[in-house]
């Protein structure tokens, strides 16, 4: 994957939780009912955007970075069993052509010419055995700030009524819209990547988006009455 598309499930896996997170917030505040909404709303949702956003950020990179580590270790094993046993792990890959489906001269010949690249023989294994890759994903911290951004700016979307407008009758109306304008958009924009059709990608990130947001507001009012009976 080239350009911003090894980048993509960085940068909506941030989106999406920002506004899921920071709109839960908010539906579980208006479904309590609490006093002051609206300070309660900016104060909360500020201080999730922010710290979440560290929070996801930073186990992206040190997942991102485990994960690297990882199979960086595996192609090291790899590279010595082949230096140690070029023969056996011909036959291994042999083996694993004829499960694809090559005839048994072809496979053997393909393997004789692959073992020449010891990298690519390796890194082709890893892959059969493993369903990894040795190949460089992209710079590690790129993704990791790319989920904190994304995270930030549309977490804050459902936090700008309540920052715009004093009059809190109509402002999580306001917010719901926002929200949910973020949720179609956000799901749309992954049809640049993923081909799929923008109005699908749309229409089913703005359902998941919903169902969370519609739990968080059930929770809201269940905790609502739940304390008000005692």
């Amino acid at each position: 994957m080239k350009g911003g598309g090894r980048y993509i499930k960085d940068i909506v896996y941030g989106a999406n939780d920002g506004v899921i997170t920071t709109f839960a917030i908010i539906a579980g505040v208006a479904g309590a009912n609490i006093a002051d909404p609206r300070a309660t709303i900016i104060l909360l949702g500020i201080a999730n955007v922010l710290a979440d956003g560290f929070s996801m950020a930073s186990s992206n990179y040190l997942g991102s970075k485990s994960e690297r580590d990882v199979v960086r270790r595996e192609y090291r094993d790899e590279e010595q069993e082949i230096k140690e046993d070029p023969d056996g792990e011909r036959d291994e890959m042999t083996q694993l052509l004829r499960e694809e489906g090559y005839a048994d001269a072809d496979a053997k010949a393909l393997s004789h010419l692959m073992l020449k690249n010891k990298s690519f023989f390796a890194d082709l294994l890893m892959h059969e055995e493993f369903d990894v890759s040795n190949h460089d994903r992209g710079p590690i911290i790129t993704g990791s700030l790319l989920t904190f951004v994304a995270f930030v700016c549309a977490g804050m979307l459902p936090i700008l009524p309540f920052l715009v407008f004093s009059n809190i009758t109509h402002v999580f109306l306001y917010s719901v819209v926002s929200t949910g304008t973020a949720f179609f958009v956000l799901g749309a924009l992954r049809s640049l990547i993923t081909k799929r059709s923008f109005i699908i990608s749309g229409f089913e990130m703005l359902f998941i988006g919903g169902l969370a947001a519609t739990i968080a507001y059930g929770v809201g009012a269940f905790l609502r009455s739940a304390v008000g009976a005692f």
